[in-house]
């Protein structure tokens, strides 16, 4: 079985990391969340004033970049967990305040640019899954399977707002909903690597999957591309 790079791209709240982890831990690949990246570097301007009156300042931002460093370290659990200068922030990207400035943060051509340099560095002669919105377009074209995954904003919205009432965050479902269509909106029209299907992708569409219905899926075509049958 060769050691392939597994492109899994596609809009937010699809359960894309939840099923990348998965499929990465099961066939003993290394797992990239570069949702986590761009929501740490997102996490790091709020932090540093670079967001004020709604909109995020990117020329300050840009100036900062070099004072981040990100990178992946594995909890006791064996799921790799994100670190912004040293700190653990796995919980902290994950409110809702990082997602409304996340897509405008990530059309910023100076970050994508940062981000990706790390990100193709991160293959690195191994099996690799990696999941976000351009890595089979921009970050690995060349990836051996490509997989683009979508399900309906209010599928998506319903499964976040599920999530952050887990987490206890006091939000309602309209609130969610709009985050999700807008971040749809900014992801796809960017100027810089927008979220679109690569050409030789497969749709996965889980609107009406449960996670073990993805899994399945997402480890045959792994199977297959590995063995070399597609």
């Amino acid at each position: 079985m060769r050691n392939i790079t597994i492109a899994i791209d596609g809009h937010s709240s699809t359960g894309k990391s939840t099923v990348a982890k998965q499929l990465a831990d099961y066939i003993g690949y290394l797992y990239v969340d570069t949702g986590a990246m761009y929501r740490a570097v997102t996490l790091f301007a709020l932090r540093e004033g670079c967001v004020s009156e709604e909109k995020v300042d990117e020329k300050r931002l840009v100036s900062l970049l070099s004072d981040i460093s990100l990178y992946f370290e594995k909890n006791t659990d064996g799921k790799a967990e994100i670190f912004l200068n040293g700190e653990n922030v796995e919980k902290d990207i994950r409110t809702l305040e990082v997602s409304e400035y996340v897509s405008p943060v990530a059309t910023i051509s100076e970050v994508r640019r940062k981000l990706v340099e790390q990100q193709r560095a991160m293959r690195k002669g191994q099996g690799i899954v990696m999941d976000g919105r351009d890595i089979g377009t921009v970050v690995f074209p060349n990836a051996e399977l490509k997989v683009f995954m979508t399900a309906t904003a209010e599928v998506r919205a319903q499964r976040r707002y599920e999530e952050l009432q887990e987490r206890g965050d006091s939000i309602t479902y309209e609130e969610v909903l709009e985050n999700v269509t807008e971040r749809d909106r900014i992801d796809s029209t960017r100027e810089d690597s927008p979220l679109k299907q690569a050409k030789d992708a497969l749709v996965i569409d889980n609107s009406e999957m449960n996670l073990e219905d993805q899994f399945h899926i997402l480890l045959q075509l792994a199977k297959d591309r590995m063995a070399g049958r597609i």
